[in-house]
């Protein structure tokens, strides 16, 4: 589980062996986690990340859009 980013608060990680999902990110932020979607960006799943985080994780992501897909595909070609 590989952490990518840690920015504003959020850790933005990978885990291992998701099968065939399109590229994603998984982002925490204490005892909450969401899931997102890279391309193009889009909440995927939620636990526990008020809707105030959720918009903020969404801008970081669209910010550091092309940085995440680059990690991804790193991580999935390893």
């Amino acid at each position: 589980m590989p952490t990518v980013l840690r920015i504003s608060g959020f850790r933005f990680h990978f885990y291992s062996d998701e099968g065939t999902e399109p590229p994603h990110i998984h982002v925490e932020a204490g005892d909450s986690e969401c899931k997102f979607w890279l391309s193009p960006p889009a909440l995927a799943r939620n636990r526990g990340m008020s809707a105030v985080d959720i918009r903020r994780v969404e801008r970081l992501i669209y910010e550091h859009q092309a940085f995440l897909l680059e990690k991804y595909d790193d991580f999935q070609s390893e």
